[in-house]
């Protein structure tokens, strides 16, 4: 941009798209808990992996990125693709949503759709083997590696900082948990000034991270069928399971109470720190919500859609659980006291054929 609104106030005109909208908002949910509200959350760790990398050659100008994912991560990968200048493979399978789909590729990324599942069911295997075969093919190709790259959860030290510098003190953090980025790496920053930080993991029904038995997932953006690498399980107190209805629920109660326009996984995580917020008035509970409602406004956003597909009503209260696979249902939580990752249940992604980048 050339002229004199450009030479007076060059830093308005410096930021890209991404950099206007990487961090949260910070919205008053009630007298003791907020909202870090994003636009789009998985820019933190897309911005972050890719701008290293680039930094250090692994990711070469005009090169091409290579990651596996049905959700918003690849969404933030196009958008620093399109600003950059490389190139974008994205491997997803079936399930992937055709709003979604169409925005990755009006920004230039292609997208690689595995049909079969694994024997045991799930797509996650699959799709991880289709990228090690891409890598192979393209020696030189970037893989961001979300769940096992240490620079996911690294990346959300700027999260943590920027809830200090609003809120000064915060007892209670509670999220939602798929790579283990947000969660896992705004609780270890926050507990550089807040050691005594409570941090409430929220899961969905027979995802493996937290020991359940791995199955069917209608909801989407949190859960995995492979445990995570960057999972730090040490890191969390309480972890909450929550059925696809309930989130819905949620989400729309979060939008007609406060006017914040969500996708479910943040409905899932207010609902989880609600019920906290209620029943512990005199803590700062923050809520991490990472998505926005625009592409659900044909699900979630309809009423016909909510009334066929979801139960009217949902649980008040959680149901505490001794063990993770008493949970399978309903909404249930346990008291995770900070165990190691041995206690959960399931395959570790890291040994299940995990990929790498050139």
């Amino acid at each position: 941009m050339t002229g004199r609104a450009a030479d007076t106030y060059p830093d308005v005109f410096s930021g890209t798209y991404s950099d206007a909208i990487a961090m949260p908002k910070l919205v008053r949910l009630g007298p003791n808990l907020v909202g870090a509200a994003f636009t789009l959350m998985k820019l933190v760790p897309a911005r972050y992996i890719l701008r290293r990398a680039a930094a250090d050659g692994r990711l070469r100008p005009g090169g091409r990125i290579v990651e596996t994912t049905s959700g918003t991560f690849g969404l933030a990968l196009a958008i620093e693709a399109a600003l950059h200048g490389w190139r974008l493979t994205l491997v997803s399978d079936p399930v992937i949503d055709d709003r979604l789909a169409a925005r990755l590729r009006d920004l230039g990324a292609e997208i690689e759709i595995v049909t079969e599942p694994a024997p045991g069911g799930g797509y996650q295997q699959p799709r991880l083997d289709r990228v090690a075969r891409l890598l192979r093919d393209d020696p030189a190709a970037f893989c961001p590696e979300q769940y096992r790259n240490p620079d996911n959860p690294l990346s959300y030290s700027a999260v943590a900082d920027l809830l200090l510098e609003r809120l000064g003190r915060i007892d209670v953090l509670v999220g939602t948990v798929g790579s283990g980025g947000s969660m896992c790496g705004t609780a270890r920053f926050l507990r550089e000034v807040c050691p005594e930080l409570r941090a409430v993991g929220v899961d969905t029904h027979r995802s493996v991270i937290f020991g359940q038995p791995d199955g069917p997932r209608p909801l989407r953006g949190l859960g995995n069928s492979l445990m995570p690498a960057n999972v730090d399980h040490t890191v969390f107190d309480d972890v909450h399971w929550l059925s696809y209805g309930h989130a819905v629920r949620a989400t729309r109660d979060l939008h007609r109470r406060h006017a914040v326009y969500m996708g479910p996984t943040s409905g899932a995580a207010y609902a989880v720190a609600s019920w906290y917020a209620r029943n512990d008035p005199g803590r700062l509970h923050v809520v991490l919500l990472p998505d926005e409602g625009h592409r659900y406004q044909d699900t979630v956003y309809s009423d016909e859609w909510l009334h066929r597909n979801t139960e009217p009503e949902v649980p008040a209260e959680p149901r505490l659980v001794d063990d993770p696979r008493d949970g399978l249902d309903g909404w249930s939580y346990l008291h995770w006291d900070r165990r190691p990752a041995a206690y959960a249940a399931g395959p570790v992604e890291a040994a299940a054929g995990g990929v790498r980048g050139g």
